[in-house]
């Protein structure tokens, strides 16, 4: 089985090569991902987590933390895939984490890294399941432990497909910490054992959002000559296709609301300057804020867009609405959390299906606006700015909620205590 899988893998990489070459998503950094580590890496029995990217590499941080106060002798590995996600956590890491890329799922590779690293416990968060470094892990001894665990409905029907296989895998996990109830069911269904998984809940409400922002970031409004009393709408986390629909509303509502400014932050800041070229074929005056200098005088009417990563929670904080996308065009939405627990009343589209059962908790308590489809984005910012109290009441009601979900590191780092303390013993 595995040897069919490496060399459909192969293949796989083999056809993307040239794609990632030519958009130059190949960088130097990468290395890993090929299984070149430092020579001289020599981090004992490391405890190793792995988060894929950006949402996860936040929520990382607060079980990073709590981790090391128990375990003060140990070091830590923290592997993403995306680079947005590696920027994230080489911000919060100590000099003495090893921050780097998981390796590309081939046997011959993963040998020769989970060699170097040598961990004691490997920590996977959300579902990132990946046969060969599961299988080399329990081969050596190595529990393997998910947490904050998910699985959708359209991941749930894939995985179905491939049950028989993907059981073999299932089976060399030690024990699944999943979000929901709902989870718990579907992770059954593909034929996880009942007894290994556990309801612990989402770790990213643990995260403590407000109290990282830097004080400067808190001063932003200022930077940006917004006055005060001018209103702030930012869209974060945007993808190809949502910019055309927020700048068309927005040059609606701008109209109606001449204290309204507009803040763009692509989920890809190398889009920016695509979008700065959208904006102008508007009508619009963008600016990149990378770009903007102090002294210089601003017209009040331009609108900014984000073009750096790791700065979009302070933006969060300085707005007085928000949208979350990645949920206008069908790309399973982005984290919500961040600005509501910032009191933010916060508005995101239909799609939602990386963030289902969080979406559901937020509407279904009337903490946020879920919208039907894109043409209602520019009614229910009219209605928030046309009822700041109703705007205020979202804001309170999602960092109650927020409140009152958290605790899930803790549960799961119990979990976590005793597989290792097995382990070890």
């Amino acid at each position: 089985m595995f040897i069919i899988y490496d060399l459909i893998f192969f293949l796989f990489i083999l056809i993307q090569f040239p794609v990632y070459l030519f958009k130059g998503k190949l960088k130097k950094d990468f290395l890993p991902r090929f299984g070149f580590l430092p020579r001289r890496l020599n981090l004992g029995r490391p405890i190793w987590i792995h988060a894929v990217s950006v949402g996860e590499a936040q929520a990382v941080k607060t079980l990073l933390l709590e981790l090391k106060k128990i375990y003060p002798e140990k070091r830590f590995v923290i592997s993403t895939v995306t680079v947005t996600g590696n920027k994230i956590v080489r911000g919060y890491a100590a000099a003495d984490d090893f921050v780097t890329y998981l390796p590309l799922d081939l046997s011959f590779i993963v040998r020769g890294v989970v060699k170097k690293i040598n961990p004691c416990l490997f920590i996977m968060v959300e579902t990132e399941i990946w046969p060969n470094i599961i299988r080399t892990l329990e081969n050596r001894g190595v529990p393997a432990v998910m947490v904050t665990g998910r699985l959708s409905e359209s991941s749930l029907r894939g995985y179905k497909m491939i049950k028989p296989a993907l059981k073999y895998v299932l089976d060399r996990i030690s024990f699944c910490c999943v979000q929901s109830e709902n989870d718990k069911a579907r992770f059954q269904e593909i034929g996880f054992e009942p007894e290994k998984i556990i309801v612990t809940g989402n770790m990213k409400f643990d995260a403590s959002l407000a109290e990282d922002i830097p004080k400067e970031d808190r001063q932003l409004r200022d930077k940006l000559k917004i006055k005060e009393t001018d209103r702030l709408l930012v869209c974060g986390s945007t993808h190809k296709g949502e910019e055309e629909l927020i700048l068309e509303a927005y040059k609606k509502l701008a109209g109606d609301f001449p204290d309204l400014r507009l803040l763009i932050a692509p989920r890809h800041p190398e889009r920016s300057p695509g979008i700065r070229d959208l904006a102008a074929k508007t009508g619009l005056d963008a600016k990149a804020i990378s770009s903007l200098r102090q002294g210089e005088i601003s017209s009040g009417k331009e609108i900014f867009i984000l073009d750096t990563i790791g700065r979009l929670l302070g933006y969060y904080s300085i707005a007085d609405i928000v949208f979350v996308g990645g949920s206008l065009v069908d790309k399973g939405g982005h984290n919500i959390l961040e600005p509501a627990s910032l009191n933010k009343p916060v508005i995101f589209g239909p799609f939602m299906s990386n963030f289902r059962d969080i979406a559901g908790l937020f509407t279904a308590n009337n903490a946020a606006i879920m919208l039907e489809n894109a043409s209602e984005l520019e009614s229910a910012v009219r209605r928030l700015l046309n009822n700041p109290q109703e705007a205020n009441e979202l804001g309170r009601k999602g960092r109650e909620l927020i409140a009152g979900n958290r605790g899930a590191t803790l549960r799961n780092i119990k979990i976590i205590k005793v597989i290792l303390s097995r382990a070890q013993g």
